[in-house]
């Protein structure tokens, strides 16, 4: 024991490493960090000071917290109150509310100390307000909730400073909500009482400090006595040898004097060298250990990894000398069983070698959403570092991205062969297999797990299916076998078969595992492509049915398009043709924001939607408007069916040409702005007011109109034309703007020459583009004359469209024209206002209009067999192919259009004339 006790720490410090003499214990001592006394000290008055801090800000943000609370039962008190005060919502229906209540918020406002009470009717407009140059003004308030009867409160920015905000409404008598009332605070308010209170708080943090600091100096002081002033070294090393005996529990631990002396062994060391009991203490030499066992221990020099048997086991040992370091003389010895480690090695590797297969077949199975090329890769990964031949054979449901196959299925087609030789007997790339009902691959998908055949030759079961073909596999030289079942949860898309050669170590039942492994990653990818291209697949059919199949007839524009869809996802962009009454066309094209089926059927929805109002012929501003309502509507449907996620808007261009007057009139809702190519080449993108797109809200739209010369293109198109990750949206407009300029043709040569130059690697995104060229109705086709207000006119009107029916060769359509005008003049004379015209004009059909200063619309009755009159509109309505009514910023217009003759031949000149006035 005397020797052990030699092992502790040195006392040959140096003479400042004494402690004091009991009693003398300094202030200095204490704050001497080389001791663990100093170094506890100072660890502890750190804790202290962050303790100080964090109590101090936990303070100041709990009496901030409570300062906004009641900043916003403040704010929230005062609106209510004033909003329950008598005579409130009465004043607020009557005449010169802001006159009345204006005075009375001033003294709310000054009586609860509140920056700001105001009062606002059911829109949102101010009655009140503490900037009275805000009075009539709309407030940014949503009104809807507070209609609903719900008080809101907020923290929103002021003019000064951010504040708490309280809406209460004013209900009247009838319980109906007739305004509201809202109150502020401002939070400086509250930042004035934390100020007010922080001398407090810091004066409580520093007699905290002080107390605890203190307190900390009376432990060290009594702790410093304890430890006698040592340091963490020496510390440390009076107990390294118990310590090393601690943390080596999986290995021998010996410790040896420098006479040979065994002083210390673990239990490891016991087991391994078969040590008796009593060990300890005793000579080396005399513990019956082999002799070159014996010699290291006693020679004290360094060791590293030597190995040596002992008691028929390998031992690999270590050992290093404790005197080096001004320690006793002596040496640590530790033990190592290491008579597995040349089979555990060669494991190892195996190991190593499979998770970096399998690390490999991570990043490279899957990288494209494609069945075929997903098959292609996991051969790839698997050769050759786990077969020498790797084959994919899919169900056709899996290639064709259909839904998925049956367990045990038996009919499949080679989609992927990869070897390490390019001729081989096994079935190429695109064969169709017919395995027998024993072959191992179908046993592999009706079980669900590998089928190992370690030796193709006594494999009677596969050779079954094609006795000629698996001969020459054999004769080639291959022998082993693994099939692996390719399948999900709920799908079963084929089996990969791992094949190897007789040159190379036959499939174990160990390999099965890795082949389980990888058929299940690649079988997560290729059922991942597989939903992609049929999602894919349905979302470009939908998007194509949705979309139009051929162009209408009409003769006001050549018109010429192409759709492209999205290579990875279909979006929503859709183009549109739509014939409208006079002989005008409506163009429209638009793009719903997302991605999917469900960008595809909200685009339909739009787009009927749009053909629905172009039918009402309104004009493109108000079209737009109630195209806003309904997308806002499809939103807050998506949003609240698929849990908040809704289409998030749509941008609509709207334009309609009038071939008559050359007129174009176009409003947008946040799409890009139309280009227009004029007959010398010239192009430029025609300035319109850009409106929000449909779905946002809150802005109108506008009209621009501009008048086209005949032969020119205008050119509609979508984002996914001009846009590109990483490029200007500018950059792309002045590409298309180039290539528009330097094409010559009709719109199906532009259409094809815009694609190729700025959609040369395919488009990102779906692509709808829209050129038509401008034609002019002849001026000889349209004949137009003022109407006097006088019943006896109508006699006039009917002699001069016979005459010019005779002249365009409508003779026979004369009576049934005539007695269509006459009806439509009557009404207009007996029921509008205004001016009266009547417009002939000869398009594809026969089309007469009446126009009049009354928004007033005709409406077909139906009369009683004693009525004298009521029967007009229905005559008009049985004479014509269609009538209707559109209204103009003039007034109306009430038109109907007839089928021109079968084989009729529109005249080529007619002596033009021009209006005339009946009066």
């Amino acid at each position: 024991m005397a020797r052990h006790r030699h092992l502790g720490p040195s006392r040959r410090g140096r003479p400042d490493d004494k402690a004091p003499p009991s009693g003398r214990v300094s202030a200095r001592s204490l704050l001497r960090l080389r001791s663990v006394v100093g170094q506890m000290f100072l660890l502890q008055v750190v804790v202290v000071l962050l303790l100080a801090i964090g109590a101090g800000v936990l303070l100041v943000l709990t009496v901030q917290h409570e300062g906004e609370q009641q900043a916003e039962q403040r704010a929230l008190a005062v609106a209510s109150g004033f909003a329950n005060a008598p005579g409130v919502a009465s004043a607020m229906t009557s005449p010169g509310a802001s006159e009345v209540l204006q005075p009375q918020t001033r003294a709310a406002m000054q009586g609860a100390d509140v920056d700001f009470v105001t009062v606002v009717d059911r829109h949102g407009v101010r009655l009140t307000s503490a900037v009275p140059s805000l009075i009539g003004r709309r407030s940014n308030q949503d009104m809807a909730p507070l209609l609903a009867g719900q008080t809101v409160t907020s923290r929103a920015t002021g003019a000064l400073s951010p504040q708490y905000r309280a809406f209460v409404p004013v209900e009247n008598d009838d319980g109906r909500v007739v305004g509201a009332v809202g109150a502020g605070v401002r939070t400086s308010s509250v930042s004035d009482s934390v100020s007010r209170q922080m001398p407090v708080v810091l004066g409580g943090v520093a007699v905290a400090v002080a107390v605890l600091t203190g307190g900390a100096a009376v432990i060290s002081r009594r702790l410093l006595r304890q430890t006698h002033g040592l340091g963490p070294a020496e510390i440390t090393r009076m107990y390294e040898h118990h310590d090393a005996v601690l943390h080596a529990a999986r290995e021998g631990v010996l410790i040896v004097d420098g006479d040979g002396t065994l002083l210390l062994a673990n239990d490891e060391a016991h087991r391994l060298l078969d040590l008796p009991p009593d060990a300890r203490g005793r000579p080396v030499r005399e513990l019956g250990l082999p002799p070159p066992v014996a010699d290291l221990l006693v020679s004290n020099r360094t060791a590293t990894d030597e190995v040596h048997l002992a008691g028929g086991r390998v031992l690999g040992v270590n050992q290093r000398r404790t005197g080096e370091d001004g320690g006793p003389p002596g040496s640590v010895t530790t033990l190592r069983d290491s008579t597995e480690l040349r089979a555990l090695s060669g494991r190892a590797e195996a190991a190593s070698a499979r998770l970096e297969l399998l690390y490999n077949a991570g990043l490279r199975i899957g990288t494209t959403l494609d069945v075929q090329r997903t098959a292609e890769e996991l051969a790839e990964v698997a050769v050759p570092h786990f077969a020498d031949f790797t084959t994919v054979d899919l169900t056709d449901p899996a290639l064709r991205a259909e839904g998925p196959g049956e367990p045990g299925e038996r009919r499949l087609r080679r989609a992927a062969l990869v070897g390490v030789a390019d001729t081989h007997p096994l079935f190429p790339a695109g064969a169709r297999l017919r395995l027998s009902h024993s072959a191992p691959q179908v046993r592999a998908l009706r079980s669900g797990h590998a089928v190992l055949e370690a030796d193709l030759r006594g494999a009677g079961t596969w050779r079954e299916q094609d006795p000629e073909r698996a001969g020459r596999v054999l004769d080639y030289g291959i022998r082993s076998l693994i099939s692996a079942p390719l399948t999900t949860r709920d799908s079963v898309l084929g089996v990969v078969n791992f094949w190897r050669v007789a040159d190379s170590a036959a499939f174990e039942d160990d390999d099965l595992a890795l082949a389980e492994e990888l058929a299940a990653r690649a079988a997560v990818c290729i059922d991942n492509a597989r939903r992609y291209t049929r999602e894919h697949s349905m979302a470009v059919t939908l998007q194509r049915s949705l979309l139009p199949s051929g162009l209408p007839e009409q003769n006001a524009l050549d018109v010429a398009y192409r759709y492209l869809p999205a290579q990875k996802n279909v979006g929503g962009d859709w183009f549109d043709v739509i014939p409208l009454p006079g002989a005008r066309v409506a163009l429209v094209v638009g793009d719903v924001v997302g991605q999917g089926v469900q960008a595809a059927v909200t685009m339909g929805r739009l787009r009927t939607a749009v053909h629905v109002f172009s039918a009402l012929d309104l004009p493109p501003d108000e079209l737009l408007s109630r195209m806003d309502e309904l997308a806002d509507r499809i939103d807050q449907e998506n949003g609240s069916a698929e849990s908040g996620q809704g289409i998030f808007g749509a941008t609509c261009l709207y334009a309609v040409y009038d071939p008559v007057d050359r007129r174009c009139t176009m409003a947008r809702a946040g799409h890009l702005p139309p280009a227009l190519v004029a007959p010398d080449g010239t192009v430029r993108f025609l300035d319109l007011p850009a409106g929000p797109p449909l779905g946002v809200g809150g802005l109108p739209f506008e009209t621009a109109e501009v008048v086209v010369a005949e032969g020119s293109r205008l050119v509609l198109y979508t984002d996914g034309l001009v846009e590109e990750r990483g490029r200007d949206i500018d950059e792309g407009l002045a590409d298309l703007a180039d290539v528009l300029s330097r094409v010559r043709g009709g719109p199906e040569e532009m259409c094809t020459a815009v694609l190729d130059a700025l959609l040369t690697g395919g488009p990102p995104d779906d692509t709808a583009l829209l050129i038509a060229r401008t034609r002019v109705v002849p001026r000889e086709r349209v004949a137009r004359w003022d109407v006097p207000n006088d019943p006896a006119a109508v006699a006039e009107v009917r002699l001069l469209v016979a005459e010019r029916l005779a002249e365009w060769g409508l003779g026979e359509a004369g009576y049934t024209t005539e007695l269509i005008l006459s009806e439509l003049v009557t009404n207009a004379i007996r029921y509008a206002t205004g001016p009266i015209t009547v417009r002939l004009l000869l398009d594809r059909r026969l089309i007469s209009e009446v126009s009049d200063g009354s928004s007033t619309a005709p409406h077909l009755s139906h009369a009683a067999a004693t009525d004298e009159g009521g029967r007009g509109l229905f005559l008009v309505a049985q004479l014509s192919e269609r009538w209707g009514t559109r209204y103009t910023e003039r007034g109306k217009i009430t038109w109907a259009e007839q089928q021109l003759p079968a084989g009729y031949v529109l005249p080529d000149t007619t002596p033009e004339e021009g209006p005339r006035d009946l009066a």
